[in-house]
């Protein structure tokens, strides 16, 4: 590495403060500068930080966006989903290879470009979709690939990641289209950039969290875990300082949800997150970006500097002398572990995205081992709307157990791809009717770690105690082979698991084996049963949660559609190709006499 380059280092580590806990920033601005993380440049960050370099190298293995190695100045990730699948995603990759003279997975010996498949990029609706330099491509068919690749070649672009967003060359269907069609009262109606920070003042912060907890709102990432209460005990934990996490780093395939709420309602988010750094006695929010949605840097950093001038982040803010709060965003690397609250942690002190063991719990300790509330996106702006019109307004939708609305992302066949608000309770027939699926054969709900709903189980209603979802809602129609798509999930998990445990690191990759022999016909009844009981054993003995519902897809599915797995077995029972006495020919010659029969 020349003086030159490690100067440019050092003087990137200085940028942040030569702060151990930013390393995901250092690390992502060399990456973005010199096309990659070599040996050297991890030394110079090392020095830089003063700790050893493997915790360095380490953590920039961990990520499937940073690169150790020189790649090509162009990086083409295809996203490959059912969906992308469904939608055309392997003709637009054959359409690639083509004009590109590659293979996916290899770079062009000018080391122009690399082409490779990535897992899902949060645009369900508008697949096939890629990532080129960070530039989020929607839509794709083969016909744009020629126009994308001479834009490419044209440009010089020397491509990287963000945080520094490209400035390429405008390359055909780099748009992401708005996603909301059909807003329910979370999302209508007037509203300002601080109503609920206004509304919020003119309580004391423990009438917040009351007003939070009469308004029974669960968390709407997934598990649904009671947001005052969590709010409560992160408010009454003891610490130097208090901090406030949006986790932004949806990564479950079909979900795009909190991508739209990012993109045409950041104000709303913002506010919901002020609310709760007013509640909780915090100073510091953090909004966790999965990589993917890099494209959105710009924006959200424009709203936040404004929020700044309006008076509504930073110091003294509405004029309440004391009140100070401000929000960073903080950049993923692609990692679908990283949606697991505790491995965000991990993640946002500059770490490898391993999940914690638990206890302590982040609400006792969490960011820089403070007390810490994390949230989804939509809980944000939930909190937001709850204080600004009060619980029984938020209660009156929903269900006595399941209090709002909930965000859909809904993609697959269906006329009507989308975001959907819709109340606790609606069926998934209903859902159905909505989105121009009546043929629907079969549908995956909260996305591979969920549940595979059956025709005969479309009267379930979606709410917590019945059908619980974090929004991913995936349908496939009658000519989908519902068995290929576990198979693919399975392969999702093979590939996203962080290896920290024998049983999902093992597991995953045995349970896609498994899949494998069943697709292919060459299952027997008991090879079926292992696997069944293998997805038990993964799902009871794994670490975190991603082990614990990486096999759901192959177990809900063999529930919901037994049929099916039986359709697949073998046609005809196990024959040996070799006799039990051609097998034993050498020992009896070797001992001179015949086995001896045994009585029954």
């Amino acid at each position: 590495m020349s003086s030159n380059s490690t100067a440019t280092i050092e003087s990137i580590v200085q940028e942040f403060g030569a702060d151990r806990s930013r390393l995901m920033d250092i690390v992502l601005a060399v990456q973005h500068r010199f096309g990659h993380v070599g040996g050297d440049a991890i030394q110079a960050i090392a020095a830089g930080l003063g700790i050893h370099a493997v915790e360095i190298e380490d953590m920039v293995s961990f990520y499937a966006f940073f690169d150790l190695e020189q790649r090509g100045r162009n990086r083409i990730r295809l996203s490959k989903t059912p969906i992308s699948i469904m939608k055309g995603a392997k003709e637009v990759a054959r359409a690639f290879e083509g004009a590109l003279g590659i293979s996916l997975g290899q770079t062009s010996a000018d080391g122009a470009f690399t082409l490779e498949w990535t897992s899902d990029i949060g645009m369900a609706d508008q697949e096939p979709a890629a990532l080129i330099n960070g530039m989020i491509v929607t839509a794709l068919t083969p016909g744009d690939v020629p126009q994308i690749v001479d834009a490419l070649r044209q440009s010089g672009q020397a491509g990287g990641l963000p945080p520094y967003p490209p400035h390429a060359a405008a390359l055909p269907k780099a748009k992401v289209a708005s996603s909301l069609v059909h807003a329910g009262p979370l999302l209508t109606g007037p509203r300002g950039a601080a109503d609920g920070i206004t509304a919020a003042l003119a309580r004391s912060p423990e009438k917040v969290i009351e007003e939070i907890t009469s308004a029974k709102l669960r968390g709407r990432g997934g598990a649904g875990f009671p947001t005052g209460m969590k709010w409560r005990l992160t408010r009454k934990a003891v610490g130097q300082e208090h901090y406030v996490v949006c986790n932004a780093d949806e990564g479950e395939p079909g979900t795009f949800k909190d991508r739209m709420l990012l993109s045409d309602f950041p104000d709303l988010v913002f506010d919901g997150m002020t609310v709760a750094g007013y509640a909780l006695g915090a100073r510091h929010g953090l909004v966790y970006l999965r990589g993917e949605y890099a494209y959105l840097w710009e924006k959200l950093q424009e709203v936040l500097s404004n929020r700044r001038r309006l008076g509504l982040l930073g110091d003294g803010i509405c004029g309440r002398d004391g009140f100070d709060f401000d929000i960073r965003l903080q950049l993923g690397a692609g990692a679908y572990i990283c949606g697991e609250e505790s491995a965000l942690l991990e993640s946002l002190e500059g770490k490898r995205g391993a999940p914690r063991d638990r206890p302590p719990f982040p609400t006792e300790r969490g960011y820089l081992k403070q007390p810490t509330a994390i949230d989804n996106v939509e809980t944000y702006i939930c909190a937001a709307r709850i204080v600004e019109k009060g619980a029984a307004w938020f209660t009156s939708f929903g269900t006595r157990e399941s209090t709002g609305t909930k965000l859909m992302s809904v993609s697959g066949d269906c006329a009507r791809p989308g975001v959907y608000e819709l109340p606790f309770g609606t069926t998934v027939n209903e859902l159905l009717d909505l989105v121009g699926a009546a043929d629907a054969a079969y549908v995956q709900m909260s996305g591979p770690s969920g549940q595979a709903v059956a025709p005969k189980d479309f009267g379930r209603r979606i709410a917590y105690e019945d059908l619980s979802t974090g929004g991913s809602t995936m349908i496939f129609g009658p000519r989908r082979d519902v068995l290929d798509i576990a198979l693919q999930f399975a392969d999702f998990f093979v590939d996203e698991s962080c290896g920290w445990c024998t049983p999902c690191r093992v597991g995953t990759t045995l349970l896609k084996q498994g899949m494998e022999k069943i697709v292919a016909g060459r299952a027997t009844l008991s090879d079926i049963a292992a696997t069944e009981a293998l997805a038990d054993t993964v799902s009871r003995m794994s670490r975190c949660g991603l082990g614990q519902t990486a096999p759901n897809p192959i177990l809900t599915t063999m529930r919901s559609f037994p049929e099916l797995y039986e359709a697949r077995l073998a046609p005809d029972a196990f024959t040996p190709l070799v006799t039990l006495h051609d097998a034993l020919r050498d020992a009896v010659l070797v001992q001179g006499r015949e086995p001896v029969p045994q009585e029954a």
